[in-house]
Order: structure tokens, then sequence, then C-alpha cells
């Protein structure tokens, strides 16, 4: 019984760490898509020229920061969501770019974006927070049922979006 249940708290660590790079790739996807969508429409020429300029620096900071610095690109991804809010405040400049066919369809895709930023960030911090859970119960530290296997982090990031986008969900 004791061999048995060693083995399978070992396999719920592994498929934990397993759950966690799948997660962590697909936030890296979400914030990529994320910032080429920012980035979308501030080069669309339907933003004034002082918003596109904030939001396509943000959003190019954001594809060149490197993705194994988590707390750098946390910061950067946090600045974006700043910026996103910032120019977005006004719920009537949104209603005027959703007037317009390519800027409806250039907000739907930057709020869709917003959204799944925030469900993978929240899914890749669950699985984080599970792992730790389970790696510090007595038998895992005792018998190493983890390995080798780094400790998980956490994403750390502001993923609010722009409350003018709830009206587009």
């Amino acid at each position: 019984f004791v061999v048995w249940r060693l083995s399978a708290v070992a396999g719920r660590i592994d498929r934990l760490h397993h759950r966690i790079e799948l997660a962590r790739a697909s936030l890296d996807a979400q914030l990529l898509r994320r910032a080429r969508a920012a980035e979308a429409l501030a080069t669309s020429g339907l933003l004034d020229p002082a918003s596109a300029i904030v939001l396509a620096q943000a959003a190019s900071h954001s594809r060149n920061t490197d993705p194994e610095d988590a707390v750098d690109r946390g910061i950067v991804e946090s600045e974006l969501s700043g910026d996103l809010r910032a120019v977005f405040v006004d719920p009537e400049s949104v209603a005027e770019l959703r007037a317009v066919p390519e800027g409806e369809e250039l907000l739907t895709d930057l709020a869709a974006s917003c959204r799944q930023v925030t469900l993978s960030r929240r899914f890749l911090n669950d699985g984080v927070q599970a792992a730790r859970l389970l790696r510090q119960g007595r038998w895992v530290r005792w018998f190493r049922l983890a390995g080798n296997a780094p400790h998980p982090e956490m994403f750390e990031m502001d993923d609010v979006a722009p409350s003018a986008f709830d009206a587009l969900a």
C-alpha cells in the first residue's frame, strides 16, 4: 500500500507539473495574441495619434520581452494592461470605434484576448498553487517524490481589462 501511495503521489506531481507547463505555454500564447491585437488597433489609424503611440509602444515592448524572465514580463504586461485602461477609459470613444466596421472587429479581438489572458493566468496560478500544496506534504519531502523539478512559480501581473470592454462580451 505504501509503495502504491508513493507512486500515486509522484504521478500526481508529475501530471501537475505537466499541466503547469501547458498552462504557461497557453498564457504565453495569449499574451502574444493580446499584444498583437493591441498593435493592430494602434496601427489601424482609428485611434488618435497619442493613444496609438502609447498603445503601439506598450504592445511592442510586450512582444519583445524575454518570456523566461517572469518578473520583467509581469511588469511589462501590467504596463500594457494599464495603457489599455488609459486609452479606453471613455466608453463613448469605444462606442465610436465600434461604429466603424474595422474598429468593431479589432476591439472585439482585443477584448477577447484580454479575457483569455485573465483566464490563462488564473488557470496557471491555480495549477501552481495545487502543486505547491502537494509538494509541501511530508511524504513528498521525505521521499523526494518531486525529484529535481524546480518549484513552480506564480505569474503575477495586472490583467484587469478596461471596463469599456465589458460591453463587448
